[in-house]
């Protein structure tokens, strides 16, 4: 427990021993943290900014993320899927937060881009979905914190190789399961 936040975390059985594509919403700086420890390695795909913040970027940057400039969408989409797909092949599953940005709790799920989709239908991986509630106390743009438990939910490894049925089914099963757990 850290800051009086402690986790709660259902289906840890669902991850495959195999590289996957981790789709989960995004809500606060929590779940970039504590996704990565998921399965090792993952890789995860941040703005590029992060990785000029002093020390804490520097760090960051030992970890293999996949930095991207959301201004140049396209490019950006183009780097996703090159350089995750060789980091999925080396071993890696990749952590996309598709929603882009974050939103606050009480904003639900937002819309997806297909990333996660195109990923895993190029590299012949499933989705792994995964849902949380982290806003609610790791407040984001903000130091401060609620004490309280976060939920975590992990679901079935999601296949296919239509890239837009992927994302949609990611992000079914994520409203879903927020709706519960919020």
């Amino acid at each position: 427990m850290q800051c009086g936040i402690s986790w709660n975390q259902k289906g840890i059985e669902n991850l495959p021993d195999t590289p996957f594509v981790i789709a989960a919403n995004h809500q606060s700086p929590w779940e970039s943290f504590f996704l990565q420890t998921l399965f090792i390695p993952t890789s995860s795909i941040m703005k590029k900014e992060i990785l000029m913040i002093p020390f804490f970027g520097w760090a960051i940057a030992r970890l293999k993320p996949i930095s991207i400039n959301r201004k140049m969408k396209i490019e950006s989409l183009r780097k996703v899927i090159e350089v995750g797909g060789a980091r999925i092949r080396e071993g890696y599953s990749i952590l996309i937060f598709p929603e882009g940005t974050r939103k606050g709790p009480d904003d639900g799920i937002g819309k997806f881009g297909n990333s996660c989709g195109l990923l895993a239908s190029n590299e012949a991986v499933p989705i792994v979905p995964i849902c949380h509630n982290s806003g609610k106390y790791w407040l984001n743009k903000s130091f401060k914190k609620k004490p309280g438990e976060i939920n975590i939910v992990i679901g079935r490894p999601i296949y296919g190789n239509d890239p837009k049925e992927l994302t949609e089914k990611a992000h079914q099963w994520i409203k879903e399961n927020y709706s519960k757990i919020n």
